[in-house]
């Protein structure tokens, strides 16, 4: 072997010579690293844990519903005539019996003084034929026809004053009065509008749709809760009624149900959400909705326990959730009584991680059920 093939042995050899020495202090450095972090402690989270609650739950739906006064009318004149007098006020509210229109009346002002004047002789007549038939000297025909030409007379009286009624209009009760049209001297046909009523009281109906199948299972008395515009607090309302038919186009039914001491927060006419019970009472768990988390597979929870070695873990958990009740969702699937749930923090944890517990959230709280359920 010449120089030159020497000189490339040993340089070959100095070569891995060199690699082998860097590949040793490499596995040594790896050894020491995994020395260290086997000393270091585990990666731990903290977190508030919730115990999962048992309740009875009813499954719900949402339906528009619109407020309507206990009693409203339009108010509109039965005969025809001029208006005299006008004291409609748009807002005002009014007494019953108050005057709102009077039509001009002054021909059966006249009618009416003639037939009083008519049952007045009328009525002098039938007792002078009285007296005379007493003593004999009239026959009890005439004092009939007498009488007869009373009572005509008498119901003329009667008739008159009740055109003059209807042509003076009243609020029928105590209501609030809408916008209105019309001034002394105006000639107004029959049946024309005058204004609305809306009846004042303490209480309101609302009237909302649901399907053939929700309506199945609701019964007068059942409880609903009203959400008004702009606000997220329910109001209860009672249903007193429900529609004997079925719309045949909508397969929907009418529901009617009443609401009492808020008619200052539900005005007549308004469009307001209803949620309405539907089926039965179904067994089921509640957590609190900061446990929830949303994932690729669906609804999950991390479920504290603790492992072989007494050390509390999270794990994943699918669930069905279903409501909100409160601060609470109800769970229907996945979860058992009693189970540990992470309630604040759970959006740092992963599956298998070790968990430190720093206190039970709503541990003295309980959940306030759906009106129906316990």
């Amino acid at each position: 072997m010449n120089r030159r093939g020497w000189f490339n042995l040993l340089l070959l050899l100095g070569i891995i010579g060199i690699g082998a020495g860097l590949g040793l202090w490499k596995y040594g450095t790896i050894q020491a690293s995994a020395e260290a972090s086997a000393r270091q402690p585990e990666p731990m989270e903290s977190v508030m844990v919730a115990a999962a609650k048992d309740i009875e739950h009813r499954q719900t739906t949402t339906s528009i519903g619109t407020v309507l006064a206990l009693r409203s009318v339009m108010l509109k004149n039965e005969l025809a005539g001029t208006v005299r007098e006008v004291q409609l006020t748009p807002g005002q509210i009014v007494e019953a019996g108050t005057l709102l229109v009077a039509l001009d009346v002054s021909v059966e002002g006249a009618d009416l003084k003639a037939q009083e004047a008519q049952a007045a002789l009328a009525k002098t007549v039938l007792n002078r034929r009285q007296n005379l038939n007493q003593e004999l000297a009239t026959t009890q025909e005439e004092v009939d026809r007498a009488r007869a030409d009373l009572d005509i007379a008498q119901a003329q009286i009667a008739r008159t004053k009740a055109i003059i009624a209807k042509k003076t209009i009243r609020a029928p009760f105590l209501a609030h009065v809408g916008i209105a049209d019309v001034h002394p001297g105006q000639y107004l046909n029959e049946g024309t509008l005058l204004t609305t009523l809306q009846g004042v009281s303490d209480a309101v109906h609302v009237d909302f749709t649901v399907a053939q199948q929700v309506a199945s299972g609701l019964r007068d008395g059942e409880m609903v809760e009203v959400f008004a515009a702009g606000e997220a607090t329910a109001t209860r309302a009672t249903i007193v009624a429900l529609d004997a038919r079925i719309d045949p186009t909508t397969r929907n039914a009418m529901v009617r149900a009443r609401v009492d001491g808020t008619s200052h927060r539900l005005t007549p006419g308004t469009s307001v959400r209803v949620r309405v019970p539907v089926g039965p009472l179904r067994k089921a768990v509640a957590v609190p909705i900061s446990a929830l988390r949303k994932g690729p597979g669906g609804d999950q929870v991390f479920v504290i326990a603790p492992d072989q070695e007494q050390k509390m873990r999270a794990h994943v958990r699918s669930v069905e959730s279903g409501a909100m009740v409160g601060d609470e969702i109800v769970i229907h699937t996945g979860l058992s009584v009693d189970e540990m749930v992470a309630a604040s923090g759970s959006f740092k944890l992963r599956d298998g991680v070790l968990v430190a517990v720093i206190g039970e959230q709503g541990k003295e709280n309980r959940l306030s059920p759906f009106p129906g359920s316990r």
